[in-house]
């Protein structure tokens, strides 16, 4: 049975894992803490970056030998296999580990099995500690591998009464400053920012982040069926961050290194976009896009969390915040699981997850 020092261990490794949002794909965020055999925690660490040392790793490194005897903490099964870094179960075990505490175990069937190779090397091995809030805090990656696609937040401001824009289509500033500066947090913990045409035209967004130091910048992808949206000298083509451009199978357009998807009633297939996203390493998707992307979306089944910043601001015309879904009837609307509600300056952030299965 867990005690408060494992708890405390474990809560620890929680909160080091999320250090490595928006910088590990296509690999899991992870932490670890390590404990000595009395029970003094002597080295911590978390995944930093693809392709660089797994939590373990670094935690180990800082235990050095003090490791010996001692227990680890993981927010994550200790991988099993050899990728461009070696597998964790095996490093543990020649550190001389004697008991490992895991969180969550690994979905990616290449690396499981690390919990019976600790065994089998005759480690104590003991499972779902915290695994609630391990998950979530994983949760886009568990999802990406579990349904093998990006995860998917939809992010949207609007007034109180549901409009994104005025009837005249202005719509800069409904949400606050906060609100604005939120929203570049979400940005640095995706993997891909995705807009359609109807935004790239009306705003020329960016799409980059900004006032977050040491940010890993998203690729910012325009949905541009027709290819007529996104023009050369358009603010999402420059060197700020990488930027692909999805257009339909047929059009034509000079632009260089363009995604060519199949067209849908809709415009181009969403599932298409996702598949394509993953095959690059796209584990988590922020969609910035207006109502009618936002509309393919959940129409597609492809939206997991919705994150709505409401401004105390009534407009009473305008478009709203989602575009037509695919929903007819009121027993067909997508009923969501609030997490949050956050107060961002004069604004209301609400948080809310897609349950499983709908």
């Amino acid at each position: 049975m867990a005690t408060a020092a494992d708890t405390h261990a474990m809560r620890r490794a929680v909160a080091l894992a999320a250090r490595g949002l928006g910088s590990t794909s296509p690999n899991p965020v992870v932490g670890c803490v390590i404990t000595d055999a009395s029970g003094r925690r002597v080295g911590e660490g978390f995944h930093q970056r693809a392709g660089g040392p797994h939590a373990e790793i670094h935690a180990l490194r800082e235990a050095g030998g003090h490791a010996r005897g001692g227990t680890a903490y993981v927010t994550l099964e200790p991988c099993n296999h050899t990728g461009r870094t070696g597998p964790c179960a095996q490093a543990l075990t020649e550190a001389g580990i004697a008991r490992v505490v895991y969180a969550v175990a690994d979905p990616n069937p290449q690396a499981t099995g690390g919990a019976d190779t600790l065994r089998a090397a005759g480690v104590q091995v003991e499972r779902g500690l915290l695994e609630e809030e391990a998950e979530a805090g994983n949760t886009a990656w568990l999802t990406s591998v579990r349904l093998g696609r990006p995860y998917v937040v939809w992010k949207y401001a609007a007034t109180l009464d549901g409009r994104v824009a005025a009837a005249d289509g202005t719509s800069r500033w409904i949400s606050s400053p906060e609100s604005r500066a939120d929203v570049h947090r979400l940005r640095a913990e995706a993997d891909a920012v995705v807009v359609g045409s109807g935004t790239a035209r009306a705003d020329d967004p960016h799409l980059a982040v900004r006032g977050i130091d040491g940010a890993t910048q998203p690729l910012r992808v325009v949905l541009d069926t027709e290819a007529r949206a996104v023009r050369p000298g358009a603010r999402v083509l420059d060197d700020a961050a990488p930027t692909l451009v999805a257009v339909a199978e047929d059009a034509e357009t000079g632009l260089p290194g363009v995604l060519r998807l199949p067209r849908t009633g809709r415009g181009l297939s969403v599932p298409a976009l996702l598949e394509a996203l993953y095959a690059r390493g796209v584990r988590s998707v922020l969609l910035e896009g207006g109502p009618t992307l936002a509309g393919s979306f959940v129409a597609a089944g492809a939206v997991d969390r919705v994150v709505g910043y409401l401004a105390p601001v009534l407009l009473g015309a305008g478009p709203t915040a989602l575009a037509e879904a695919g929903i007819t009837t009121i027993t067909e609307a997508l009923r969501l699981d609030v997490a949050e509600s956050v107060r961002l300056g004069p604004d209301l952030r609400i948080t809310a997850t897609v349950p499983k299965g709908a």
